[in-house]
């Protein structure tokens, strides 16, 4: 399960900046009768993100997330901080007299940062700051001292005579272009270096903007491939050696790194608001639990965990009951690559006809734009119908690969959505220790509660299904 979810999260990483929006040339054609529908639900949204924002139901979902990053802190897969997370959110959702929330548990890697360290000795000495990637092996116990290259992308490493490269440790410096371009030199990079005799290899943090902070993440090794070690160092580190090389010099580092693998058991956590008239049938909202080791998972993905948890306890609290079960799910071990995702869909898949739609936040939650969207032209059309209820919170656009975890659904023809919002900074904090609680806004947080509650609640409660290609 772990290779194939790990193919599929390497092909499917969209970076919001470079979305992709052909919708604005499309035409729409919906029946005036939907059209009207649609627009009868103008008093009813404005309810629920009025009991969000001015009657202090948001405010206290921010405090529940301050509470809850406070509490746990970094949340890596496997661990007992992530399953006291867990029993957490269960314990808060059955303390709001809601009974209909359970877990199932799930398998998942379970790697363990131990002692790191990076020391250049030629052609002077300076210590490195490093972060080792997600199930990297470690180095001997001595560590590796051997000469450095650094090279900027694939293209060029593949031109270079592998002898050059044989018993040396590869520093990609390939710089930000998105996330999407640059992230396959930290999940792709140590395998294609090893199959050139690379004894380790160092990467440039994909990250557009640095203060001597490196970026952490999943990383992937290739069937019949030599394992061998693999960590982020910072821009400035990357650039100091680029600098260097092309100055001539001859350029000797020094790396230790140690860590341990093995498998635990997680659970995903889901919280059902049935329907009452079609229990059946589902609009999922999502987000994950888990986190990195560093920082402490705020904005990855504490603020999306918890304005999804959000919907159906809101609702219950208002009692207001959609046509259809609104089911919030907390992903477990999406770091290591979408694994309580593909496990669910795994043993739900006899469901996924009844999926009438899928979101997830998972990229923030910051100042609230609108909605990526994937599905059918009909299907888009009524989102976009639906976002006119939202003005100006009514963007749309259609990367291909909306959310993380949500992509395994929209595979499967399901149509759905991730949270668009002002997140240009994501990235200067993604999988740093930069990740906490204050780079959270109380105001940003309750403005992005307040629609993805009422967007979830009129697609759920709406007379048609969101058709599907």
């Amino acid at each position: 399960m772990f290779i194939l979810v790990t193919i599929l999260i390497s092909i499917c990483v969209v970076d919001s900046s470079v979305i992709i929006n052909r919708f604005e040339d499309e035409y729409c054609d919906l029946d005036i009768e939907l059209k009207n529908e649609i627009a009868s639900y103008k008093n009813i949204t404005e309810q629920i993100r009025g009991e969000v924002i001015n009657k202090g139901f948001g405010a206290t979902v921010f405090d529940e997330l301050s509470n809850f990053i406070d509490k746990f802190g970094a949340r890596i897969a496997g661990s007992d901080v992530l399953e006291n997370a867990i029993d957490h959110m269960v314990n808060i959702t059955r303390q709001r007299g809601f009974n209909d929330v359970f877990t199932e548990d799930v398998k998942v890697p379970h790697w363990m940062r131990g002692y790191e360290s990076a020391e250049m000795i030629e052609p002077r000495k300076q210590t490195f700051k490093i972060l080792g990637f997600g199930t990297s092996v470690s180095t001997p116990e001595e560590g590796i001292t051997a000469e450095a290259i650094v090279i900027n992308s694939f293209d060029e490493l593949n031109k270079i005579d592998k002898q050059k490269i044989k018993g040396k440790i590869v520093v990609f410096d390939a710089h930000f272009v998105s996330y999407g371009d640059t992230v396959i030199y930290r999940s792709q990079g140590a395998s294609k270096a090893a199959k050139k005799g690379a004894l380790a290899t160092l990467v440039r943090s994909i990250t557009p903007f640095s203060i001597y902070s490196p970026h952490t993440g999943s990383q992937y090794y290739s069937d019949g491939v030599n394992k061998i070690p693999t960590a982020a160092i910072t821009l400035e580190d990357a650039d100091l050696m680029r600098r260097l090389q092309d100055r001539g010099e001859k350029i000797v580092l020094t790396l230790k790194m140690f860590s341990s693998m093995d498998e635990k058991t997680s659970r995903n956590t889901i919280i059902d608001l049935k329907g009452r008239e079609h229990p059946e049938k589902q609009v999922i909202v999502s987000g994950h639990i888990d986190s990195w080791d560093v920082g402490q998972g705020a904005m990855d993905d504490g603020g999306g965990m918890i304005i999804s948890w959000m919907v159906p306890v809101l609702l219950k609290k208002m009692n207001i009951t959609p046509k259809r079960t609104v089911r919030a799910i907390l992903w477990t071990g999406e770091e290591p690559g979408l694994v309580g995702a593909a496990a669910y869909l795994n043993k739900h898949i006899n469901e996924v006809p009844n999926i009438n739609f899928i979101m997830e936040s998972d990229e923030g939650t910051f100042k609230p734009l609108g909605l990526d969207v994937a599905g059918s032209k009909k299907a888009r059309c009524i989102i976009k119908e639906i976002l006119n209820l939202f003005t100006p919170v009514n963007k749309m656009t259609e990367s291909g690969s909306p959310g993380s975890d949500i992509i395994l659904f929209v595979q499967k023809g399901v149509p759905g959505a991730s949270l668009l919002n002002e997140n240009e900074r994501y990235y200067w904090f993604h999988h740093s220790e930069g990740d906490t609680m204050n780079v959270e806004n109380a105001n940003d947080v309750i403005q992005c509660a307040s629609f993805w509650a009422s967007f979830a609640y009129v697609v759920a409660d709406l007379s048609q299904d969101i058709p599907r290609d």
